[in-house]
This record gives C-alpha cells, structure tokens and sequence, in this order.
C-alpha cells in the first residue's frame, strides 16, 4: 500500500531569510572579483613615481575627475605595498589598488599614453561611475533598516521565528487562544473542589449555551457576561478552564494585558477582532483573565498621559458587549481580584449581569481541595485529611496546592517512601513561617528575651476567653521572625469588641511579658504593635465599636478613597480617632502586665522550658497552667 504523503509544514523563518541575504552578498562579491578592503588613496606624485618604476599594470579614468590604479602582480610583493596586498578575505588584491583624483583629463591622458608606448603601463581606460557594488553599498542602510523593521513587525504581530509571511501585519488581531471540542482541555468541574455557589453560576452558563432554548422559551434572556472576583488563589481561572472543559463549545481564553500594546488602535482593533471571531463561531465563551488591566475606571488617574490607549481599548469592550443581540448566544466570562477599580460602566447590567465572588475556602471546603491535590502523592495509610484542613485555616486553593507539593520535597528531602502528617505540618510551617535557619547566631541573653516574649503571648493567652488557644511556641527563627506562636481560633462571621479585645491583649503579651520579666522593652514587638494598632485603628474608624465616636464608620466599599487625598472626617475628629486608638492599646497593654505579674512563675517556668526544649506545645501549657476552663473545640491553626 502507497504510503500517506505528509504536507510539508516548512515555514521559512526570517533568520534563514537573512541568512539566505547574506551568503548571497558574501558570493557575488567572491565570485564579481569584488573585494572588502577600502582602496588606499594615492597622491598625483606617487602615481608617477609607481608609473616610472613601471609597478602600474592599468588605470581606469571614471568621469574624467578620478583614477583607479591596478598595480602588478611583481608590484604588490613590494614591501611598500604591504597594506594593499591582500583583501580581508585573505585573497590576493586584484584591485583596484589605489584612486586618486587627477586634474586636467587631457594632459593625464598624454601622460599615459606615452607610458604605454614607453611600455611602462600596459592600458588605461576611460568609463563612466556606475559600479553596482557602490550603489548597493549607499543603499545597504536603508536595507538594513528595512529589514529590521519587518522583523520586529514580525516579532510584535506573534509570527515569531517560525512564523509565516501571512502574519507580517497581524498586529492587530486578536492573541486569544481557542480551546474547542478538538482541543485537548481536559479539566472539568470534577477538578474544582468547593467552590460550590461559584460553580453553580458557571454550570448554569454552560447550559445556557448548550440549551439556550429551555430558557429563552419562557421569554428570558441569556446573560451577556459574568465577572469573577475574589482573593488571589481561590480558584477563578481554574473554574473558567473547567467551563473550557465542559461547555463543548469554542472558548477563547486571553488576558487582559493582551489587548494593550505601545502602538495607537491596535487594543481596539483586537478587541474588534476577538468579538468577530467569537460571533462567527457562536454560541462561544469569551475569557478575559486579570480583565482589570484594561478595565481600570477611566479618569481616575490624571497624572500620567499615556492612558488614552488603554481607554480606548475599554471604549471599544464596552461597545461590542453592548452590542449583542440577544441570539448572538456568546458570553464574556472575566476574572480579577481587582473588582473595587473596575469602570462603573463596565460592571453594570447589560454588560456584567452577574457578579460571581469566589471566595477563601471554608474547613469543609479545604478538605475538598486537599483530597485533589492528595491524589497524585504517595502518602502514608490513614492520613487524616480533616486534621490538614484544621492546620490551614486562610489558605487559599493554590496554598493548599503549595502545602501539598511543599509536603512532598520535605518527605522526598529525608529519604521517606511516602508523606506523612509530620511533612505536611512542616509544610505549613514553610510556607507561613518562612524557612529555618538553624545556623542564625543568636546569643544567650537573645534567646532568652525570645523565649520570654513568645512564652508571654501563651501565658496570656491561655488566660483568655477569647484568645484563641495555644498549639505551640517555637524560638527556632523562621524567615523574618525570631520566634513564633501558633494558635486555635475559632472561624467567626462575625466578631464581637470582647473577642477582638481579647486577641489585642494577647498580641500584646510578648512585650508585656519583657516588661514584667526585664523591666525593659525591645524592638522585637514590631508585628506586634503593627497588628494591634491595625485592629485598633479598624475598631474605631471601620467597625463603628468605639463609644466616643459613636455608630460611624469612614470606609469607603467603593474603592474610591484611594484616589482621594482628603480626609473625610475634621482635624478635631483626626484627634479624637487617635486618642481613642491609643486608649484601646494602652488598656490592653496594661492588663497584659496585669495577667502577666499574677502568674509571673509560671512565665518564668515556660519560658525555661522553652530555652530547653525551643519547640513546646500544647501539652506543655496544660503542665504548668492548668486545662483551661474555657476551652473550644479545636477548629483551626494560624500563627500569629
């Protein structure tokens, strides 16, 4: 049987093609007798002096003004002319060797006349300038930039180095990439763990497109587009590729960066081109991932000039989305974290009819994305996957991915034969805490006030109601902290001033706990005193909890604060909100100490545990204080 003949995919990339250009120059001049050495130049008595010894061969007279002199071969062995022997090539002169420009044509032309007939010059010539070589040589440059110019057309319209002479000026179209029934996308809803509310939504725009008819029956109208927004790692792009997957219609995916371009009307004219393409293979999905870096609100920022071609890219995505029909059946799915910057025209009905929050996953719904990302590990029997949602509470879907893999090289690293709780613990602590660093000097009185700092943060805690219990305190320093302490807290929907007081006097235990202890204080409360005085700040000014400014809050949902450099409260309010924060901190602070100098002992003891030991836990607490007669289930872990 004849065999299948393949198409030839050879596409001639534009490297070859100068390649190609100048092998070709570099033959025409080898093979015309050109050379690539500059022609010396020659003075009226040197030539006579080169012409009596009879070195000359023959001259060539252009346009009657200059001369070209082609010496002879016993000529050019002279040490005189050493410089004009060879060209660069390494090949013998052939000339011409040297031009000079000559006076009156008709004297020099009796001059070499009678040279010839005195047989010391074998012919001259008379020809008029019109030397290929020169003329492509006073082009070269505008060739040069030529081709320069069409290789970064080239580059700029995404031909690349392979690409073909079709794509010179597709600068223009649109960079979305088409996933379709023939592409291989094999991610579907299976994969998205959580998430529940959100995938709902994006079902039902799946079978919107696939049985448009079971709702436009009744009279309603298919949504033009829905807006995904939520914290960085929840999961939006994922759940746009499970629509690729399971919609079994085309889908274009692009980012919003791909619309904006150095060039005036190219952002326009690719979102002309994407909405065309979409249109003709309709019923279709348009993804715009990040849609913020083209969908920033116009005009909010006048100080830089260089905004008019990204508004008009946004001008144009508001038209085409206005301007479906209602059988047009395409639907613009976008995705950002970004929502508060968004254009108010761009968000409105019409255009976004729906706005889909994805947000951090709950325990339930981490342990979902856990038995995900658990499937490809080789991992001990019996893993307690709900014990690894307890351990991550805050973590977003590509965090638990990063626990997992993280978990992974840990067991790899101590030569295991599979992962265990101990390398998923370790995890955690990589990724909130930072990496170990066992070899960092830290001196005895140091390590000492380390030890009392972080023994105060679960002294006081402990003590607390409200705090969030103790899981263990470490004096290994991990990245930027010295020491660490990590707790159980309860996930709340809402917080009450008694609990947030309680967490500000447990934040404020390690330096209440160097004050007791050293009668001194010392800068490694930083993060500390930041996260109180945020707390602080919030209770008063965001949360409406602070009795003297009453039920008021000066936080703006809009987002449009930022770009407001007023306050929007008086110089007395200003005074009054910082007195007020100052307060909150100070009394905590206070009963700090307090709790601290009732159970100074104790202090003292944990903190020479944890000198001994550097790692203590929960156990270790319940040793010295006591079980504590408020206790919770445990939930969750974070650290502080």
């Amino acid at each position: 049987m004849a065999s299948e003949k393949k198409p030839n995919n050879f596409k001639l990339s534009p490297y070859w093609i100068y390649g190609i250009l100048i092998v070709i120059f570099l033959l025409l001049n080898v093979f015309s007798g050109s050379n690539f050495q500059e022609v010396g130049k020659l003075s009226s008595s040197k030539f006579n002096e080169y012409l009596e010894k009879g070195q000359v061969e023959k001259v060539v007279i252009f346009n009657k003004t200059e001369a070209e002199v082609y010496l002879t071969a016993k000529a050019l062995k002279d040490k005189s002319h050493k410089t004009i022997a060879v060209d660069l090539l390494g090949r013998v002169n052939k000339g011409p060797h040297y031009s000079f420009d000559i006076g009156n044509d008709e004297i020099f032309q009796k001059k070499l006349e009678q040279a010839v007939a005195d047989k010391k010059l074998k012919d001259f010539d008379f020809k008029p300038k019109s030397n290929w070589s020169e003329i492509f040589f006073s082009l070269l440059p505008i060739i040069v930039i030529i081709g320069l110019w069409i290789f970064i057309m080239r580059r700029m319209s995404g031909g690349g180095a392979g690409g073909g002479g079709g794509q010179l000026f597709n600068i223009g179209k649109s960079k979305a990439k088409l996933f379709d029934e023939k592409s291989e996308v094999k991610t579907t809803f299976k994969d998205v763990a959580g998430l529940e509310g959100a995938k709902e939504e994006v079902q039902e725009i799946v079978e919107f497109l696939k049985n448009p008819e079971k709702y436009t029956v009744l009279g309603g109208k298919i949504p033009k587009g829905a807006l995904l927004v939520g914290p960085p790692g929840t999961g939006k792009t994922l759940l746009a590729k499970a629509v690729a997957g399971e919609a079994k219609v085309p889908f274009f995916s692009l980012s919003g960066s791909d619309f904006v371009e150095m060039f005036v009307g190219v952002g326009a004219s690719r979102v002309r081109d994407l909405f065309k393409q979409a249109k003709d293979k309709s019923p279709a999905i348009i993804f715009i991932d990040e849609i913020d870096a083209v969908g920033r609100a116009r005009g909010k920022n006048n100080f830089s000039g260089g905004n008019d071609e990204r508004e008009n890219t946004l001008n144009q995505l508001l038209t085409e989305m206005d301007g479906f029909g209602t059988d047009t059946h395409v639907i613009v799915l976008a995705a950002t974290n970004r929502a508060d910057v968004l254009d108010k025209a761009l968000m409105r009905a019409g255009r976004f009819d729906r706005q889909i929050y994805v947000d951090l996953p709950d325990i339930k719904e981490r342990k979902e994305i856990f038995e995900v990302h658990l499937k490809p590990l080789k991992k001990v029997d019996g893993l307690d996957v709900d014990f690894l949602a307890k351990q991550t509470p805050g973590f977003s879907g590509a965090d638990i991915a990063n626990v997992c893999n993280e978990a992974a090289l840990i067991a790899a690293r101590n030569n295991k034969k599979a992962v265990d709780k101990q390398d998923f613990l370790d995890a955690v602590d990589r990724i909130v805490g930072g990496l170990e660093k066992k070899n960092k000097i830290v001196t005895p009185d140091e390590k000492r006030a380390i030890a009392v700092h972080e023994a105060g943060h679960a002294t006081v805690s402990w003590m607390l109601e409200h705090a969030a219990p103790l899981v263990k305190v470490t004096i290994v320093p991990r990245g930027q902290s010295l020491g660490a302490a990590w707790y159980l807290p309860e996930e709340r929907l809402i917080v009450r001033p008694e609990q947030m007081l309680d967490e500000m006097c447990a934040t404020m235990g390690g330096r209440a706990a160097e004050k007791v202890v050293f009668n001194k204080i010392s800068t490694g409360a930083l993060s500390d005193l930041e996260k109180v005085t945020k707390q602080a700040r919030a209770m008063v000014t965001i949360y409406g909890l602070n009795e003297k400014l009453g039920n008021i809050t000066y936080y703006d949902s809009s987002g449009q604060s930022e770009y407001n450099f007023s306050k929007p409260y008086s110089e007395e309010t200003a005074q009054v909100i910082d007195q007020e924060i100052n307060n909150l901190i100070e009394t905590e602070y206070q009963r700090a100490i307090q709790i601290l100098t009732d159970n100074k002992d104790k202090l003292t003891q944990l903190a020479d545990i944890l000198i001994e030991k550097e790692v203590i836990f929960r156990d270790d607490l319940e040793t010295i204080f006591g079980k504590r007669p408020f206790d919770v289930s445990e939930d969750e872990v974070v650290r502080e």
